[in-house]
């Protein structure tokens, strides 16, 4: 697998509240891996007490956008892109995950808070790779 598709794997356990279990050898791990297995941000979202699944919430062609309810209200995101040949932009319209006006938006691979955003997020995700989002209310 590449490394977008490894972070699409992980991220999908984090939005589904699947056990996560290594089943490689983790003394060959590259620093990558260690990096996807071991962010916490992503982790607490699979870890969730609110421990609900997330669900599918659109889907056009390979175009899928997936939404989990976590415990403080915020709402996770992910947008994956299940095409395998070019990046493309997708988008969520915050209407779609129950908030309205401002809300705040933060990357969670990237581990950095993207800004306000106002009735839609949107963003170019790699082919077979994911964009993952925490949105909260302002």
């Amino acid at each position: 697998m590449t490394e977008d598709e490894y972070r699409t794997h992980m991220s999908l356990w984090a939005i589904l509240a699947a056990p996560l279990i290594a089943g490689n050898d983790l003394s060959q791990m590259t620093p990558y891996t260690v990096e996807i297995l071991t962010n916490r941000e992503v982790i607490a979202v699979d870890q969730d007490p609110l421990g609900r699944q997330g669900v599918r919430i659109a889907q056009e062609g390979p175009f899928e956008v997936w939404m989990k309810p976590l415990a403080d209200g915020s709402k996770i995101v992910g947008l994956f892109n299940r095409q395998g040949q070019q990046t493309a932009r997708m988008a969520v319209e915050f209407s779609q995950i129950g908030l309205h006006g401002e809300v705040g938006v933060r990357d969670l691979w990237l581990k950095k808070d993207l800004g306000t955003f106002k009735d839609t997020f949107s963003a170019y995700v790699p082919a077979h790779g994911v964009v993952l989002v925490r949105i909260h209310s302002q």
